[in-house]
């Protein structure tokens, strides 16, 4: 009786064990935090602005710091819940952010596409990566209907992007792997841009 009471206490503290490594593991992958996202309506379409909370840590900041640029992604859905068929995706934007070191002008570079800007510090930079402002999302030619949506936008680092073996190193550590989840959001668009929505009502036989 005793040998069972003790292995039956060992079975515990491994259960406990394994559940306290997998709140950790969640909570290093969540790493990056959406405080605000808002969007609105302009004359193109709708924009969004949004908020992230993170920190580089110390592995990050090394790898950065040596010349490997960090690619994060921002990502955003706009869809429109419908209770007779599946849910509607009405838009799908990804936008890239680009974070690297140049050693010869000492200058931290954070770039989208062709847009480019050198930042004296790390710091600097990543104050300017965690706020998008006047991104479109949606644009202003895409049909609307005059109904409820729901938006999610989100921010990850792509390791995809990582030279092959840090790529190979995030299999086995949590210290390249950056992401938030999605955080949601109703929006209902303007009258301007909302179509009307369609209706499973029969249409009536025009009389002859």
């Amino acid at each position: 009786m005793r040998g069972f009471a003790l292995l039956k206490k060992l079975l515990t503290a491994l259960a406990l064990g394994a559940a306290a490594l997998t709140v950790v593991t969640v909570a290093r992958a969540q790493e990056i935090e959406v405080t605000d996202a808002r969007l609105a309506a302009t004359e193109d379409g709708v924009v969004l602005a949004a908020d992230f909370v993170f920190d580089l840590n110390p592995r990050l900041a090394e790898v950065v710091t040596n010349g490997v640029p960090l690619y994060f992604v921002v990502e955003f859905e706009l869809t429109r819940p419908r209770w007779y068929w599946l849910d509607e995706k009405a838009a799908s934007k990804r936008l890239q952010l680009r974070l690297s070191y140049h050693a010869l002008s000492r200058h931290y570079r954070l770039s989208t596409g062709v847009l480019q800007r050198n930042y004296a510090t790390l710091d600097e930079a990543l104050s300017v990566l965690r706020r998008v402002r006047n991104w479109p999302v949606v644009e202003r030619s895409t049909a609307l209907a005059d109904a409820n949506y729901e938006a999610a936008v989100r921010m990850r680092l792509d390791v995809t992007l990582l030279p092959r073996p840090f790529q190979l190193s995030t299999i086995t550590s949590r210290e390249l792997n950056m992401e938030s989840p999605w955080r949601r959001l109703s929006y209902r668009p303007p009258a301007a841009f909302s179509a009307p929505v369609e209706s499973r009502e029969p249409k009536e036989v025009e009389k002859r």
